[in-house]
């Protein structure tokens, strides 16, 4: 073989390989203009119907709904939310509107009286799974810090 057949072979394995590497690359690409979703269609609904409705329609009945809801009556509620508010209220953003402070602390009790899962409470409050993660830590922080003084462990 003369070196114009050596360098028309090398030229066919350069150009194979550079039209492998840009396929990958196309490829990959690709993959990353797949777009995911903002939040699940199930949990956009939590503006028709939300656990502040839900509260507030168990704080009105005289049924005991609402102390079996969050294990505790609604002046305690109140009086923690009035403690603990200002610590675990966020700040709406032009993107979404943020969980009321309100249905922070109804997550953590309800997730603290009854040990369900995440997934379960995703469900039933219209909240992903991970958010209620960070909140109910949020949340069970917050109690930590002002309560500290109050409850004697």
């Amino acid at each position: 073989m003369d070196s114009a057949d050596e360098k028309v072979i090398a030229s066919t394995a350069y150009l194979a390989m550079s039209c492998a590497y840009l396929k990958l690359l196309k490829k990959k690409k690709e993959k990353k203009t797949k777009r995911r979703w903002w939040m699940v269609s199930l949990n956009k609904s939590r503006s028709s119907y939300s656990t502040s409705n839900m509260l507030r329609d168990l704080k009105n009945e005289s049924s005991g709904k609402f102390e079996n809801f969050c294990r505790m009556s609604s002046s305690d509620f109140e009086y923690i939310l009035n403690k603990i508010g200002p610590d675990i209220t966020k700040q709406d953003t032009n993107m979404r509107k943020a969980i009321p402070a309100q249905e922070r602390l109804a997550i953590t009790l309800r997730f603290l009286a009854s040990g369900d899962s995440f997934v379960s409470l995703s469900y039933l409050f219209k909240v992903s799974n991970q958010c209620i993660s960070t909140i109910v830590k949020e949340v069970c922080d917050a109690l930590i810090k002002k309560f500290k003084d109050e409850i004697k462990v």
